[in-house]
């Protein structure tokens, strides 16, 4: 498309659809879109069997020494002893970062429960500040109304709160020379890898599954998210794909018109009457991200979609070939919720980090599927200023975590941390996809979705997704290894 007709389409979009404030909320890390996706066929699992749940007295503020810094509040964490080896052993410890999620229910920690036997591993759970139980004052809505509380929400704290705990249950149940393994997916994987960075002498090693750790600063390009969504929907079917793009330009069309959003609502069988139009078209690309960041196997759900597009009816116009797609997909769901919202606690927890700290500048581009828009850093603070008052840090990522040059800087100084991608994964495109060094490993596959690698193994798993679940043990189990022959070595212990 060259620039003059981008510009004519822009003007087009913007004047039917978008207000000039508008601005394209980023897609979610780590929870799946329940509003708009159909039955998961491995839903949530359940951590709670075999579990037993504590509560730390956990710091407010680990960085200060205010006397607010020494107010505490509790901090949930399970554990689970059924197959740890025990301290004499020198067994090790399995660590399960939580994310921006109430502990209790997670859909990707089935290969830690499943590989916690086969190395003897104590399991540990630990709830994110602020999340679910662990708030400190009871609730995310109280919290975030305090303007000091809130202030001591952020990663940094978070990190500091897993080391605190699992530095007390290695004392607690005398397990010093127990190796500790961080997990996480997504978030969490963010949160795994800069915990194995800056908590060294914590954990032993880090696995990573779908942890965008690029996406910051604009080390990744905006549109790489989107690019990977549009790239996913061209190889299943280029028509599919065509007809999505093509169907934007109808949506804004229809809208513009007088009762449009009446039959807008209509034929999209919406919950409600539409108040704009832009309400559908965020929708949809909600719709669309997530069955690509979640195109797990068997049912491969943008094949799903797609195929509901290209069998639609001959003759059928490019809106109804979009809404038998979305038939297809959520053939069990009586209308569309387009107002959906995930719970307060998750929706404006993860608000706040994204309004403070974790700026992932993410947004359509020009050449792809869907309409075109730039992340604009201005109109995301006035998000963020309506919402807290607060203007967003967009640099303080890559300044206190790094990111730059991340091949040259940590293959110096970095070790023992797996990065787990699936290319078919839209956050894949701000992960790390290359080897830095030989403990600084990518473990990528071409099929693989959003941490669907951490997920419990059914008997139809792909022989990749196999394979990519072997890999990863092979390596965990090369660096436990290691570590007990320098153990013996060291402290002349018996293994």
């Amino acid at each position: 498309m060259n620039n003059l007709k981008r510009v004519v389409l822009l003007v087009i979009t913007i004047s039917y659809c978008f207000s000039p404030s508008h601005q394209h909320r980023p897609p979610r890390l780590s929870l799946l879109q329940r509003g708009i996706r159909k039955k998961l066929e491995n839903e949530p699992t359940s951590i709670s069997k075999g579990f037993t749940t504590y509560f730390y007295d956990q710091t407010l503020d680990h960085f200060n020494y205010n006397p607010q810094s020494y107010t505490t509040f509790k901090q949930r964490y399970d554990l689970n002893f059924k197959h740890w080896g025990g301290s004499p052993r020198h067994a090790p410890i399995f660590a399960f970062l939580g994310d921006e999620a109430a502990l209790g229910r997670h859909p990707r920690v089935g290969f830690m429960m499943e590989n916690a036997p086969r190395f003897r591993a104590l399991q540990v759970y630990i709830e994110h500040r602020f999340y679910g139980e662990s708030n400190p004052l009871g609730s995310m809505k109280k919290s975030l109304q305090n303007a000091t509380i809130r202030g001591y929400f952020n990663s940094a704290q978070a990190l500091a709160d897993y080391a605190e705990i699992l530095i007390y249950l290695k004392n607690k149940l005398s397990a010093h020379n127990s190796p500790i393994i961080v997990i996480g997916g997504s978030y969490g994987g963010q949160l795994a890898v800069w915990f194995r960075l800056k908590y060294p002498h914590v954990a032993h090693g880090a696995l990573a599954s779908s942890a965008p750790i690029l996406y910051f600063d604009d080390i990744t390009p905006q549109d790489a998210y989107y690019s990977v969504v549009s790239k996913d929907f061209w190889d299943v079917s280029e028509s599919c794909y065509k007809t999505i793009q093509k169907s934007w330009l109808e949506i804004d069309k229809i809208a513009s018109k007088p009762h449009g959003l009446a039959v807008l609502s209509k034929k999209f069988n919406t919950c409600r009457q539409l108040r704009n139009c832009d309400e559908l078209k965020e929708y949809l690309d909600r719709m669309y991200a997530g069955t690509a960041q979640y195109d797990d196997p068997p049912t491969y759900p943008v094949t799903q979609v797609c195929g509901g597009i290209d069998g639609a009816p001959k003759g059928t116009d490019i809106l109804g070939r979009i809404v038998a797609g979305i038939n297809a997909y959520l053939e069990d769901t009586k209308c569309r919720d387009t107002d959906y919202t995930p719970s307060y606690e998750t929706y404006q927890g993860w608000n706040w980090q994204t309004c403070s700290e974790l700026v992932m500048p993410i947004d359509h581009g020009y050449d792809t599927m869907f309409w075109p828009s730039n992340f604009s850093l201005s109109e995301w603070s006035k998000h963020c200023r309506r919402s807290f008052g607060v203007e967003p840090r967009p640099h303080w990522i890559t300044t206190y975590y790094g990111g730059q040059d991340i091949k040259l800087i940590l293959k110096k100084f970095a070790s023992n941390i797996i990065f787990s991608n699936g290319l078919r994964d839209p956050y894949s495109s701000g992960g790390v996809l290359q080897n830095i060094s030989d403990s600084l490993v990518a473990v990528v596959t071409t099929n693989g979705s959003h941490c669907l690698d951490l997920e419990s193994s059914k008997p139809d798993d792909p022989e990749w997704l196999v394979t990519q679940r072997k890999t990863v043990f092979r390596i965990i189990r090369g660096w436990i290894k290691e570590y007990y022959a320098t153990l013996s070595a060291t402290h002349k212990l018996a293994l």
